[in-house]
């Protein structure tokens, strides 16, 4: 699509360049615009040429409307099959596709993983609906992408240098990947990462519920997990995304009472 992009422009700007070119000559060159004027036969096929120089425009010009709307078809498309129509972040098959991107390849010393579980999901169904369900896994995942692009999280121990020209948001996107990994399960992974990044993020969502949850009938409540690939005894991505699902589950069972309490469990 993007050599598409470049080739159409680049044709529109010699078109113009070339149709430019040929007018200049007819209106500066006196003889050649009295040899067109005089002579029927070369009028007419200088009429003719310029006709199809004229559907040759609007023709490219329906080529880039046609492509605007391909373009934002596609991106309607992968909206659909690559995001969570729920929650608008990653689906569990871009988890999946994320995860593959590293099948079979050294795992990055810089990687580090969250997993994070709405463990009172049911419970707030139960008492508010599957309405009140949706809100809750909404609210839960906008906090997910909205502490990413925090400032504590963003300069929390960030490895090397940030490359000249690129923004905050950019680059959060570049270094984040947020997604829902089914029902109450949601995956957080990140490049560029330190343990001091991850300790920052998990502070900053442990602030957002607390105050979600000060403005919530039914308190929301959560267990996560995290692992970092230069610390953690394992050598790929799935490895690490599981030991960070095992820390959740093992601090879900470990402190049940201050999930009821506090509404967390990190």
């Amino acid at each position: 699509m993007k050599k598409f992009e470049i080739f159409k422009t680049v044709q529109l700007i010699l078109y113009i360049l070339l149709a430019g070119t040929a007018l200049l000559t007819i209106f500066r060159d006196e003889e050649l615009y009295q040899t067109i004027a005089a002579d029927p036969h070369v009028r007419l096929l200088s009429i003719v040429l310029w006709l199809a120089l004229g559907l040759a425009f609007l023709f490219m010009f329906f080529d880039f409307g046609s492509y605007t709307d391909l373009k934002r078809e596609n991106s309607e498309l992968d909206q659909a099959v690559y995001a969570d129509a729920l929650t608008g972040v990653a689906n569990r098959y871009s988890c999946d596709a994320y995860l593959a991107q590293y099948l079979n390849k050294p795992l990055p010393r810089d990687m580090g993983c969250i997993t994070l579980d709405l463990t009172n999901l049911q419970e707030i169904n139960e008492n508010e609906g599957h309405e009140g369900g949706d809100q809750a896994i909404r609210a839960f995942s906008d906090i997910l992408t909205g502490a990413a692009e925090d400032k504590r999280v963003r300069t929390a121990g960030s490895r090397g240098h940030r490359p000249a020209g690129e923004n905050d948001h950019d680059r959060t996107h570049q270094e984040c990947f947020v997604g829902r990994n089914g029902g109450n399960k949601f995956l957080v992974i990140f490049r560029n990462c330190t343990q001091k990044k991850l300790e920052a993020y998990l502070q900053v969502v442990e602030e957002r519920v607390k105050e979600q949850n000060s403005a919530r009938e039914d308190c929301m409540r959560y267990t996560a997990g995290s692992a970092l690939a230069e610390t953690a005894q394992v050598s790929s991505l799935t490895a690490l995304v599981a030991l960070s699902d095992h820390l959740a589950m093992q601090m879900q069972s470990e402190a049940p009472e201050q999930l009821e309490t506090d509404g967390l469990g990190i």
